[in-house]
């Protein structure tokens, strides 16, 4: 079974050391400690964990895409016809390209609250190279 250290934890989960330290304290996310003393979290503790925060943070949509990540719009690039926008979503960057009359229609700017709804038929899974 996976055992991750909390700052392993925080950054996939988007937020701070601290804020696991804090559910870990109130019981919100099981975690145990090494025999030197540092805490891990075992890896299906913290999915389940990811997932009732996905819960949490629902967009509000109701679309065929189950793959839906809120963010903010960083960056809109834009011609005549096309734009490109880019938002982040946690700690991830999201690129979409689209016409620049439904940038218009939808107001994107920098600073806007949106969702990038990802509808693909094909997902690529990889496992990160050990450190």
């Amino acid at each position: 079974m996976p055992q991750l250290r909390i700052s392993e934890a925080a950054s996939l989960l988007g937020v701070s050391d601290d804020t696991v330290r804090r559910w870990a304290d109130q019981g919100r996310l099981p975690v145990e400690r090494s025999e030197t003393g540092r805490m891990h979290v075992e890896g299906k503790d913290l999915a389940a964990l990811a997932q009732e925060l996905a819960t949490d943070q629902e967009s509000g949509l109701h679309s065929s895409a189950r793959n839906q990540l809120r963010g903010i719009v960083t960056k809109v690039t834009r011609d005549t016809v096309m734009a490109q926008v880019e938002l982040q979503c946690g700690p991830f960057r999201v690129v979409s390209l689209m016409s620049a009359e439904a940038v218009d229609e939808l107001g994107l700017e920098p600073g806007v609250v949106s969702v990038a709804s990802i509808k693909a038929t094909q997902v690529v899974v990889a496992i990160p190279a050990e450190r």
